[in-house]
């Protein structure tokens, strides 16, 4: 981590800055595509498909994913020119974003192949490839988030000139902390000490009649809520700013510091309500 920092390796002068800054534009752009590249299928077979898995479409866990991955790689790419140019040209960004590409293609390529095979790709180790695999994905889903946090770190230690405040506190801070509760909120769904293996805290341990659109459960707790709110700290804080720098930008820091408070709270609460075995809804 120390070394994605040092000027040495991030800032060392690339023979064409423009080159090096696309190449990593490129990793981040194919990544997305990719991901796309998945969702057509899906949406398709979540129509052909009757399989179901907890009472619902097999097919619906990767629409989630292929959707909520491709978000948070377009705000990688959207956020990266906050990052002055040689920075954004050097090394530790470009591995920050070819983790992040390869390691949410990876989810969701798993996640996909799971469904494809009548299979669950969470909480599932019924057999040693499924074991392997499962752990395998949630060692890749800490480097992903890792790697946002990593881009956020430069682009409030490595700014680009005239960046408006707003956006570069709303950038930088939301993934930052959007990294760091994404990271927290995994840890206690993915963990299973809290109600075992699964997102549902009491209540009936389905997903049928799910809050619409996202299928949190209204019987009972759901860990799946926190996770949410704290993974899109990354594009809530941003366009905070953006609406701050255009509308009260001598209120852009003190904006982004509230929004940041609220964001953080409505996370706590909803993980004290889901831990408190009480719907969202």
């Amino acid at each position: 981590m120390t070394m994605l920092f040092n000027d040495s390796v991030a800032l060392a002068p690339s023979p064409d800055l423009a080159a090096a800054e696309q190449r990593t534009r490129r990793v981040l752009i194919v990544g997305i595509g990719l991901s796309v590249a998945l969702a057509f299928p899906s949406l398709i077979a979540l129509g052909l498909d009757d399989r179901l898995i907890n009472g619902i479409s097999v097919w619906s866990k990767p629409l989630k994913f292929q959707a909520s991955l491709t978000m948070m790689l377009l705000t990688l790419i959207l956020l990266l020119p906050l990052i002055e140019a040689r920075t954004r040209a050097g090394l530790g960004v470009f591995l920050a974003s070819l983790m992040a590409a390869i390691t949410a293609n990876g989810e969701v390529f798993y996640i996909t192949l799971q469904a494809a095979r009548g299979r669950a790709s969470h909480f599932n180790d019924s057999t040693p490839f499924e074991a392997t695999a499962y752990s395998v994905m949630g060692v890749g889903a800490a480097l992903l988030v890792l790697s946002s946090l990593v881009i956020g770190v430069y682009i409030l230690r490595r700014l680009r000139a005239g960046a408006p405040a707003g956006l570069r506190f709303g950038g930088g801070w939301g993934l930052v902390l959007g990294s760091v509760a994404t990271l927290i909120t995994a840890f206690a769904l993915g963990g299973g000490q809290i109600d075992g293996p699964g997102h549902w805290v009491g209540g009936i341990k389905t997903d049928i009649g799910g809050l619409p659109l996202f299928g949190w459960s209204r019987t009972g707790g759901d860990l799946r809520v926190p996770h949410f709110f704290a993974t899109h700290i990354m594009q809530a804080l941003p366009i905070l700013g953006l609406g701050l720098d255009r509308f009260t930008p001598r209120f852009a820091k003190p904006g982004i510091a509230l929004g940041a408070v609220i964001s953080i709270a409505v996370v706590v609460g909803t993980f004290v309500q889901a831990v408190q075995g009480r719907p969202f809804l």
